[in-house]
């Protein structure tokens, strides 16, 4: 490439960095438009007290008081991410065809930091919609890549001893820094045939049934218990109800709440209604920054409010379901940091970052005495859900 080819690559660059700034500029107008629309619709203060109904109806009555606000904004949002993309296409093109002079390099890494921190400022500034969005990215780390990334010698565990396996739910031991645990976590799977096979991160009464076998065997042998959490919920199909699916999880909740030993769970992904919940009964719930943990889908949600399946961005604001509204709402205990980009950029980067947390949680957990141990537990989520008395 001719330096005249290169110069016009870098001016191409700087103009990507100019959009980058005006829709930036346009974004946040239109974020401080959107809040004095909130504040000008709010709903009558004789609307009951229930605070995720108000949520609900105060978002849906201003996305539809304004409606195209609403819609720039996903479009500004839009732009933004095909904007950063062609960036740092842009500057790995330079980086491999220009001639590595003080000057051009100089260039390149002002331009590499510019990109750099409009990156962060776009994932810094997701909504509940985007943030679900990449909790489902196919490409997100599952449990088998925390097994490979975070333990040593892991054995699993098959079967419930009732009726069968469920692939859906991984259990096993493994050594974590020196000590033994048993690891119970969920697993879609990555391509269509792995999908079908692990019924794509579903559960079924055997699965549940499976971790809580292996949960009482953890408890046998005093060995604390880590879950990781990503399926989109229990399956609902004809078979799982047949065997049982309700009973199965209601069973889990009571007896994870009596478990003799520290529980450390994450929520890696999607958190989905009560086959989340049927193995989240933990000493600490942790949540990975791009994960979600909901009661209902927002596509459900948005089905039964408001008939209309397409509302579902409108119920994911309204539902609460990202980490930063959890742990304002005292439901998990800390938000993980993930990789520039989501988890699903560099999973051996996301493991890492969630390693100190699961180690300094397992090793406070562990100097507690059992029956303190299941009364704090109890304690925390009888405590969860008060501002609604």
């Amino acid at each position: 490439m001719t330096e005249n080819e290169n110069q016009d690559r870098r001016n191409q660059a700087r103009k990507r960095l100019r959009r980058m700034r005006a829709l930036a500029r346009e974004r946040k107008a239109l974020e401080e438009r959107e809040n004095a629309a909130a504040g000008r619709t709010k709903p009558p203060a004789r609307l009951d007290s229930n605070p995720v109904r108000k949520e609900a109806m105060s978002a849906q009555s201003a996305s539809a008081t304004f409606p195209r606000v609403a819609s720039v904004a996903k479009q500004i949002e839009k732009e933004r991410h095909l904007e950063i993309q062609a960036l740092e296409r842009d500057v790995a093109e330079l980086t491999r065809l220009s001639d590595p002079t003080k000057n051009t390099t100089a260039e390149l890494e002002r331009i590499r930091r510019e990109v750099a921190e409009l990156k962060r400022d776009f994932y810094a500034h997701l909504g509940s919609w985007q943030r679900l969005l990449l909790a489902r990215h196919p490409q997100r780390p599952y449990t088998e890549d925390y097994i490979r990334l975070l333990f040593e010698n892991f054995s699993e565990i098959h079967g419930d001893r009732s009726f069968g396996d469920d692939p859906a739910l991984i259990t096993g031991m493994a050594w974590f820094h020196g000590k033994p645990v048993m690891v119970v976590g969920s697993q879609k799977g990555r391509d269509t045939k792995q999908r079908v096979a692990r019924n794509f991160g579903q559960a079924k009464p055997e699965g549940y049934r499976k971790a809580l076998r292996a949960m009482q065997l953890a408890a046998k042998f005093r060995r604390p218990i880590i879950v990781f959490i990503d399926t989109p919920g229990a399956y609902p199909g004809i078979d799982a109800e047949e065997r049982g699916q309700a009973e199965a999880i209601a069973h889990n909740l009571r007896e994870m709440s009596r478990i003799p030993v520290p529980i450390v769970v994450t929520i890696t992904g999607e958190g989905g209604s009560g086959g989340a919940l049927a193995v989240a009964v933990g000493d600490r719930v942790f949540m990975l920054e791009n994960s979600v943990f909901s009661v209902i889908s927002p596509e459900g949600c948005a089905s039964i409010m408001w008939r209309d399946s397409t509302k579902a961005e409108l119920a994911a604001e309204a539902l609460k379901i990202t980490a930063p509204d959890l742990l304002q709402l005292k439901i998990i205990d800390a938000i993980v940091p993930e990789p520039e980009g989501g988890a699903h950029t560099d999973h051996a980067a996301a493991a890492k970052l969630l390693e100190p947390t699961l180690a300094q949680s397992l090793d406070e957990l562990s100097h507690l005495p059992a029956d303190q141990l299941v009364s704090r537990r109890y304690q925390k989520f009888r405590a969860m859900g008060q501002f609604f008395a």
